[in-house]
């Protein structure tokens, strides 16, 4: 994530100082590969030698986000921090309330509501042609996806939790979708059937460990009624028996639906993954499929997302996303976990 977040910095007219680590050597090694002149093994000595920063980007195991993301905001410095924005919403209150108290942003890295096909669509939904959404259905499922075992992303006190809280893209951009709604009830349920099972180890993360621990869920389905209304259901998986990878979300409005999707070869790869827009309308008596052709863009609108923080920093851009609805987002999060264990639906 470090090479799009500073590609999208750069793209957009700022300077990558400094970039801090505390693994030895690896802030170093860093700086070189990306022509960065200054690296440090804390963020505190980053801080005090660098006094002129203007932002930091957090991009750490998710158990790190809230205290990193206060120590910046209570330093001065504007924040644009990867996602999931904590471990759950206690956490982000109080990195909303750190930046309301500093004065300064707190933005996410949601970067898929950066993607090209993304923006197409809004356009849509913010001229009229959709009209407002009733339902939507958000997927991001994987048939041997889990990212290592034994590592933080499978430990549930540096994670948080496994495929919800890790693959929480599609759900939030649902919800930008839909005009993030204010959520009435929540009804959810996890699966762990294959956890532990190394067959369904994914091509990408970091290394297993042995003596590490695997206690998150591999799968998570889910269904959102809102105040307004509308609703959405939910799907998310490291490890279910599906045909392929599926990344989409597809909503029905009131004058038209629409589609959005990444649609992933066998390698599964972004470079050769293929992105689809669509909308389904009724013209002249007749069901009509409305295919947008944007702009290709190979890496999941990441550099964008990075580039709109500066953009919106300097008043050129609206933010794409913001703190309070990270905290929405993790708040239906933490209810679908709550349902699954309690085995009955919460209300907001």
């Amino acid at each position: 994530m470090l090479r799009s977040h500073v590609e999208g910095f750069r793209q957009a007219g700022a300077e990558v100082a400094a970039v801090a680590d505390p693994s030895p050597g690896t802030a170093a090694r860093a700086a070189s590969a990306l022509a960065i002149s200054q690296s440090f093994e804390s963020v505190k000595a980053m801080l005090e030698a660098c006094p002129d920063l203007d932002a930091v980007s957090v991009i750490v195991p998710n158990k790190f986000h809230k205290e990193l993301a206060i120590q910046c905001l209570q330093a001065g410095l504007h924040v644009f921090c990867e996602k999931p924005p904590g471990l759950n919403a206690r956490e982000v209150e109080e990195m909303l309330a750190a930046s309301k108290a500093a004065g300064k942003r707190l933005q996410f890295n949601f970067n898929n509501r950066a993607r090209p096909e993304s923006q197409a669509m809004m356009d849509y939904l913010t001229d009229g042609t959709v009209g407002r959404i009733n339902a939507a259905q958000a997927k991001w499922i994987r048939r041997t996806g889990i990212p290592g075992f034994g590592g933080w992303f499978t430990t549930k006190e540096l994670s948080g939790g496994g495929p919800l809280i890790d693959l929480l893209h599609m759900i939030d951009l649902a919800l930008y979708f839909m005009g993030y709604p204010e959520p009435a009830h929540v009804l959810g349920q996890t699966f762990d059937n294959f956890i532990t099972d190394k067959q369904f180890k994914g091509p990408w993360g970091i290394p297993d460990r042995a003596d590490g621990v695997t206690d998150v869920e591999s799968a998570a389905h889910g269904f959102v009624t809102f105040k307004t209304g509308q609703v959405l259901s939910l799907q998310v998986s490291w490890a279910e028996m599906i045909k392929r990878e599926e990344v989409s979300v597809v909503f029905q409005g009131e004058k038209a639906g629409g589609k959005v999707e990444r649609i992933f070869g066998m390698d599964g790869c972004d470079e050769t993954a293929i992105d689809t827009c669509e909308l389904y309308v009724q013209e002249n008596g007749r069901s009509v499929n409305r295919t947008i052709i944007p702009a290709r863009c190979q890496d999941m609108g990441r550099i964008g997302s990075a580039a709109n923080f500066i953009a919106a920093l300097r008043g050129e851009e609206a933010p794409l996303n913001t703190a309070e609805q990270a905290l929405q987002l993790m708040r239906i999060i933490d209810a679908i976990y709550l349902s699954a264990s309690t085995g009955k639906p919460v209300s907001f």
